[in-house]
C-alpha cells in the first residue's frame, strides 16, 4: 500500500494516485485524477486537478493551483502563490473546457515566487523563471528568464546558479560545484559530457 502522508485538513478525493514519501499539508485539494510521484511536497492551500501528473520530488509551494492539462516533470520547483492557466482565452459566460491548452514543465526546472505561466508553453530542463515574471513562450532548456513578459536574461546550472555563458553566440562554462560542463551554440545550452546527459 502507498504510503504519503496528508495533514488532517487536507482532501484527498478518492481515486488520486499519490507515491510513496509525499506529504500534502494545510487545506490542500487534490482530485481524484490527478497522479503525483513520490517524495513531493505539497503546501499550504495547494490545489491539484484531475489531467494533472507531477513527477517525483517536486516541491509546490503554498498557493499553487496546478490546474487540469499541467504536467510537472521530476524535480520540478513551484514556488509560493505562482500561476498556472489552462485557458488562454477565458470568458466567465462561455465555457471553454475543451479548449484547455497543455503546459509541461521539464525535470528540475524552477517557477519563482509569484511567477505566472501562460498555458500552452513548455518550460525547459533546469529552466530558472525569476519570481514575478510572466512566461508567454517556450523556455529553452537552462535558460534564466526575468521580467513581464519573460525574457532571457542568462542561463543557469543544474545546480541553480547562472553561468557565465553569453546568451547568443557560442561559449563554454564549468559549474564550480559539481564540475558539470556546459557549453552554449546558436541560442541552445546542453551539458559538455556524454555522461552528463538530462535523462
Amino acid at each position: 500500500m502507498t504510503e504519503y502522508s496528508t495533514h488532517d485538513t487536507a482532501i484527498v478525493d478518492p481515486g488520486a494516485i499519490i507515491g510513496d514519501g509525499t506529504r500534502i499539508w494545510h487545506w490542500a485539494h487534490i482530485c481524484s485524477g490527478a497522479r503525483i510521484g513520490a517524495n513531493c511536497s505539497l503546501g499550504q492551500n495547494v490545489f491539484v486537478g484531475n489531467a494533472v501528473t507531477i513527477g517525483n520530488n517536486v516541491k509546490i509551494q503554498n498557493n499553487v493551483s496546478v490546474y487540469d492539462n499541467v504536467t510537472l516533470e521530476d524535480d520540478v520547483f513551484c514556488g509560493p502563490s505562482m500561476v498556472f492557466t489552462n485557458v488562454y482565452n477565458p470568458r466567465s459566460a462561455i465555457t471553454r473546457k475543451s479548449e484547455y491548452k497543455k503546459t509541461h514543465v521539464r525535470r528540475g526546472a524552477t517557477l519563482g515566487a509569484n511567477c505566472t505561466i501562460v498555458c500552452g508553453n513548455t518550460i525547459g530542463a533546469y529552466a530558472f523563471i525569476g519570481a514575478g515574471a510572466v512566461v508567454v513562450k517556450d523556455v529553452p532548456d537552462f535558460a534564466l528568464m526575468v521580467g513581464v513578459p519573460a525574457r532571457q536574461a542568462g542561463w543557469m546550472s543544474r545546480f541553480g546558479e547562472q553561468l557565465p555563458l553569453p546568451r547568443t553566440g557560442e561559449g563554454h562554462a564549468v559549474c564550480p560545484h559539481t564540475g558539470d560542463r556546459y557549453h552554449v551554440y546558436d541560442g541552445i545550452c546542453r551539458l559538455s559530457d556524454e555522461g552528463n546527459e538530462l535523462g
